[in-house]
């Protein structure tokens, strides 16, 4: 989506002596979302985007006018999004950036040049696409802060999880599913809530008449994986909403549900495949330490970027010793022991930092990294495999409520979000 180009709906005609004569639209807005807009030139370029994705994937594109309307909405719902990021304070500086720019061309095992080639061939910006990912950053950061920092587990959850483990047959079941969401506004109206259910029962019966379900998804599913054919992907049953997860243990691989009713709207969901799941698999652990500076009235977040970069560069030039460092310069509680954490887990940190410190190699020194505590230097010092002790058992059980919590509390943010906005339709304004 490019959120930063903005055209104003302007119009070419001849000059006011001549005949009257056509006018040609050069662009137009076709919504209003809070105090900016979206315009035809950025439906098209999102239409163009989703058809060419849906044409890689080999799924059928839905009806041009189906397709700019779901386009529509998620350009929106983006808009509103991006929004709150920027009023938030959320940013993306260039050099983090640049290192998930990297990461995507490793991810296609091509050199970034490689990859910049393969982009333009298809037909796709460099900088355009560079931008975007710079937002799709930023809405994964806005998610991480609005929504997943804030769930709550309690302990007697985790202790009612463990014992259904427990319970559970010694092998467990991991479910590649995919799934249709019709989301429906907080306080709908009964004639709201019927067209919605509607919706999600015309989708049904024409899944179950064998339409292609990733066509369906892409014509009517307002979640975010829509346009991946509704994939939610492998899950394991503990990861998996509670709805879900007891929908899916009476279905065969191929069959579509039944419409279901959460929160956040109607569901399909259509198990592709089922198969058993490893049950204690080895996690990383990881040995580091960090430098913390905390941002305050009298320490801007510039300052401590520059007080960290200068520190990082004596690190690296071999003038000062990290530790020595950490001790007589780290706000957090790990300085007297020069910033030293003990062996930790995923999920043991916050997401920025833990995004963070899995993309250095050991003994690498990151640039500063800001998190809600301030901004940190990391380097990490060693990893190993381990298996899980009783303690790391119940962190990993809250860890899958944390999950199972999440996709749930997310789409019933993202409907409030969507309620509490100002949005103004004018697609059919001609």
């Amino acid at each position: 989506m490019s959120t930063g180009r903005f055209f104003a709906a302007l119009s070419l005609a001849l000059p006011f002596a001549a005949p009257a004569q056509s006018v040609t639209v050069v662009d137009r807005i076709v919504a209003v979302v809070n105090k900016e807009v979206v315009t035809l030139s950025e439906l098209n370029d999102a239409v163009g985007r989703a058809e060419r994705q849906l044409r890689r994937q080999n799924t059928p594109a839905p009806e041009r006018e189906v397709l700019e309307r779901q386009m529509l909405e998620r350009l929106i719902l983006e808009k509103a999004q991006l929004q709150m990021a920027r009023e938030t304070g959320i940013r993306v500086d260039e050099l983090q950036l640049d290192r998930a720019v990297q990461r995507v061309a490793e991810s296609n095992k091509m050199a970034l040049a490689e990859f910049r080639r393969a982009l333009e061939a298809d037909g796709v910006s460099f900088e355009l696409w560079r931008e975007d990912l710079r937002e799709q950053i930023l809405l994964t950061r806005l998610r991480e802060r609005e929504v997943d920092d804030k769930i709550q587990v309690s302990d007697t959850e985790v202790a009612l999880f463990l014992e259904e483990m427990k319970a559970a047959p010694a092998e467990r079941v991991e479910y590649n599913l995919s799934h249709i969401l019709v989301r429906v506004p907080e306080q709908a109206s009964p004639e709201r809530l019927a067209a919605a259910r509607a919706k999600a029962e015309n989708a049904l019966a024409q899944a179950r008449a064998g339409g292609d379900f990733g066509r369906l998804a892409a014509s009517y599913s307002d979640a975010a994986d829509a346009l991946q054919g509704g994939s939610l992907g492998w899950r394991t049953q503990d990861r998996l909403p509670e709805l879900f997860a007891a929908t899916l243990l009476n279905m065969n691989p191929g069959d579509v549900s039944e419409v279901l009713r959460s929160p956040a709207g109607f569901h399909l969901l259509k198990l592709v495949e089922r198969r058993g799941a490893a049950s204690s698999a080895p996690v990383t652990q990881t040995r580091l330490r960090h430098i913390l500076i905390r941002t305050s009235d009298t320490v801007s977040e510039s300052e401590a970027r520059r007080r960290l970069r200068d520190l990082r560069d004596r690190i690296v030039n071999g003038k000062a010793d990290f530790a020595e460092l950490a001790r007589v310069h780290s706000d957090d509680g790990t300085a007297s022991r020069g910033g030293e954490l003990d062996w930790i887990y995923p999920g043991d940190t916050v997401p920025d930092f833990e995004r963070a410190y899995e993309e250095l190699k050991e003994g690498e020194i990151s640039q500063p990294v800001r998190t809600p505590f301030g901004y940190h230097l990391i380097q990490v010092l060693e990893r190993r495999s381990a298996e899980m002790n009783p303690e790391r058992r119940r962190l990993q059980a809250r860890q899958a409520l944390r999950e199972r919590k999440s996709d749930e509390a997310y789409q019933e943010w993202l409907r409030q979000l969507r309620d509490q906005s100002y949005v103004e339709v004018r697609l059919d304004e001609r």
